[in-house]
This record gives C-alpha cells, sequence and structure tokens, in this order.
C-alpha cells in the first residue's frame, strides 16, 4: 500500500504546475494538475485536496441511508463481526462482510462474492455505503474499497448506534 502511494506521488507530482498569471488579490496562483488536484485547487489546500483517497462527502446521514436503501442507490455493508449483527441487530438490507474480509471480498468473483456473503457484489462504479457499530471500522472499510478502485465510496459514521437511536423515535 505505501509502495503503491509512493508511486502515485511519483506520477502525479510531475503533472502539477502553478499558473504564471497572478490572481487580483495577491491570492495564491491555482495549482493544477491533469488528474488527481481537482480545479481550484491552491498549493496550500494541495495536501488536502489532491491527495486524498476519498471524496470530499465521504460521510452519509441517518436520512441519506433512509433514502438510499429506500431507492436502493447504493449496496450497504456492514463491517461488523456476524455475532454483532445477531446480538445487536443489523439494518435492513445491508450485507455482512466482517472488515478483515473486505479486501478479499471486494476482489473475488460477483459468483463467489454472492455465494459467500449473500448478496450482489458491488461494482467499482457502484455507490458503496460501509457501516459498521460506531463508524470507526466503516472509515477503515471506505479506505480499504478506495485503495482497491472503487470510486462512489462512503461511510455511516453513526453505524448501528445512530441507527437504533433514530428507528426508536
Amino acid at each position: 500500500m505505501a509502495l503503491r502511494r509512493c508511486c502515485r506521488f511519483a506520477l502525479v507530482f510531475p503533472r502539477l504546475r502553478c499558473s504564471s498569471t497572478v490572481l487580483p488579490g495577491g491570492q495564491s496562483p491555482v495549482l493544477r494538475s491533469s488528474v488527481f488536484a481537482p480545479p481550484g485547487c491552491t498549493s496550500k489546500e494541495l495536501l488536502f485536496c489532491g491527495f486524498s483517497s476519498e471524496s470530499h462527502s465521504s460521510d452519509v446521514s441517518y436520512e441519506q441511508l433512509k433514502q438510499i436503501l429506500a431507492g436502493h442507490r447504493a449496496v450497504v455493508i456492514d463491517v461488523r463481526e456476524p455475532w454483532e449483527l445477531r446480538e445487536y441487530g443489523f439494518i435492513p438490507g445491508s450485507i455482512n462482510v466482517p472488515l478483515a474480509q473486505v479486501n478479499t471480498a471486494l476482489q473475488l468473483t460477483p459468483e463467489d462474492f454472492k455465494e459467500k456473503y449473500g448478496g450482489e457484489m458491488p461494482q467499482h462504479t457502484d455507490n458503496v455505503v460501509f457501516t459498521c457499530l460506531a463508524g470507526i471500522r466503516s472509515k477503515a472499510a471506505l479506505d480499504t474499497a478506495s485503495s482497491l478502485g472503487y470510486k462512489e465510496v462512503q461511510h455511516y459514521p453513526g453505524g448501528w448506534k445512530d441507527w437504533v437511536k433514530h428507528e426508536q423515535r
């Protein structure tokens, strides 16, 4: 993983260049990148916007998750252990893939994924939402999926605790 990031940096760095125009008000020149840095990303923001492995809106709220589930607009993956789902419950419509298995699971064939986890395997272009108990493991799963080339990955930072709180109202 570290090697992959170093290679990515080596490929990106030569492509970065500052515009030669002076911006009104003495602002910093805009740093441009043909692939990784979004338009308008200044040199001061480069570390935060150009090398981030996740999208800017990676968090999903309870209301957004309810809409996603109702519209079947994403694959929701719960990364808790199976015993946690049996003991505490689970979000209806989610697929259980324990965190330790996420990396391997997302590299299976769709048939093997369905056989092992009982749901459709997300494609690299699908919206995938990870959830867990309180948002820590789901964030780790989001990072793993991003490193495997999944583009539309998000996580529910409130996790099962937040879900239950909202559902009991």
